[in-house]
C-alpha cells in the first residue's frame, strides 16, 4: 500500500508527521511506523462525524451562551468577563474548523486556530486563578476585583496568544509540535494547585455560603476535567510521538481537542447561582428513588418467601 501523509499538532494541522508506511526498510535511516490502515479509515470517519456535530451545535450554542453570560456581568462579579472571552476564543476555533471542512487548509488558518486555542487555555487559567484568589486572598481580591482589571488581563491574554501562535506562522520556531505541547502543558499543574488550594481554604472559610462553596469547587473541577480529558492526551502524544506510533490514538486525541468548545459551555451552567443546588437535589431524588426501589424489591422478596413457607 502506498505511503500516506498526515499533519498533526494540538490542532491537527500544521506539524508535519510524514514517513508513515506499512513497510519497514532497514537499509535506510528513515523511521517508518506500522499502522492498521483500516482502523485509521474508521477512526477518520468517526472524527468527520464528530467534527460536523461540534460545528453545527457549537456555533449557535456558543453565541447564545455569550449573550447569556454577558447579562451576568456586574461591577462586583468579574468571573463572567473571563468566561465571555473563553467563549469568544471557542468561537474562533469553531470558525477555523468550519474553514477546514470547507477545504480552506493553510498555515494562516492553522495559526489562527492556535490563537483561539491558546487564548482558550489562557482564560481557563484566569478563571481558576480568580476563583482561587477569591477564597485564599479575600481582602486583596475585594479591593482588586473590578471590570477594568479583568478587561486588562483579557487584553494581555489575547496579545500573548497572538504573539505565540503567529510566531509559528512566520516560522520563528522549528519544532512546532513539541514547542506547542510544552506550552500547553504548563497550565496543568496550576489547575491542580488552584483546585487543591481552594478546597483547603474553603474547609476553613466560615463566611462563604455552602452554595457558593459548591459552585466555586464545581467550576474548578470542570476546568481541570476539561483540560485533563480533552487536552492532555494530545499533549502526551506530541511529547512522546516516537513512543506512541498509533494513528487511532492520534486521531482520537486531536478529536478530543476539537470537542473542547462544547465542553466549555458547561462553565456557563455552573456560573449561574442555584445550579449546584438543583444538581444536588436531582442526585438526592435519584438516590431516594433507587433506595425506594431496592426496599420495595426486598419487601416483595420477603413476602414471596413467607408465602412459600
Amino acid at each position: 500500500m502506498d505511503d500516506f501523509h498526515i499533519n498533526t499538532t494540538l490542532r491537527d494541522k500544521s506539524y508535519n508527521y510524514s514517513n508513515v508506511s506499512l513497510n519497514n526498510d532497514d537499509s535506510t535511516n528513515n523511521t517508518y511506523y506500522y499502522y492498521d490502515y483500516s482502523s485509521f479509515e474508521t477512526a477518520e470517519q468517526i472524527e468527520n462525524v464528530v467534527d460536523w456535530i461540534v460545528i453545527c451545535s457549537g456555533l449557535p450554542l456558543t453565541l447564545v451562551a455569550i449573550a447569556a453570560v454577558y447579562s451576568l456581568v456586574r461591577k462586583d462579579h468579574v468571573a463572567p468577563v473571563y468566561i465571555i472571552n473563553l467563549l469568544v476564543s471557542d468561537l474562533a476555533q469553531l470558525c477555523c474548523q468550519s474553514a477546514w471542512k470547507a477545504g480552506k487548509i493553510n498555515f494562516f488558518i492553522d495559526s489562527f486556530y492556535d490563537f483561539g486555542l491558546l487564548a482558550s487555555v489562557g482564560f481557563m487559567v484566569c478563571i481558576s486563578l480568580e476563583r482561587y484568589l477569591m477564597i485564599t486572598q479575600p481582602l486583596w481580591y475585594r479591593f482588586r476585583r473590578n471590570i477594568k482589571t479583568s478587561v486588562a488581563v483579557c487584553v494581555v491574554v489575547w496579545i500573548l496568544s497572538f504573539i505565540i501562535s503567529f510566531s509559528f506562522y512566520f516560522h520563528i520556531h522549528n519544532h512546532i509540535g513539541t514547542t506547542m505541547s510544552a506550552i500547553f502543558l504548563l497550565p496543568f499543574p496550576l489547575f491542580i494547585f488552584c483546585l487543591v488550594g481552594t478546597i483547603k481554604a474553603l474547609s476553613a472559610a466560615r463566611s462563604v455560603p455552602a452554595d457558593e462553596k459548591r459552585r466555586i469547587v464545581a467550576i474548578l473541577v470542570v476546568v481541570l476535567l476539561i483540560y485533563t480529558l480533552l487536552f492532555l492526551p494530545n499533549i502526551i502524544f506530541l511529547l512522546a510521538e516516537e513512543a506512541i506510533n498509533k494513528l487511532t490514538f492520534y486521531i482520537t486525541s486531536s478529536m478530543l481537542v476539537k470537542i473542547s468548545p462544547l465542553a466549555d459551555l458547561i462553565l456557563y451552567i455552573f456560573i449561574r447561582k442555584g445550579t449546584t443546588d438543583k444538581l444536588s437535589a436531582l442526585l438526592c431524588c435519584c438516590k431516594m428513588l433507587t433506595n425506594q426501589q431496592t426496599s420495595n424489591r426486598s419487601n416483595d422478596m420477603s413476602a414471596s418467601c413467607s408465602q412459600t413457607i
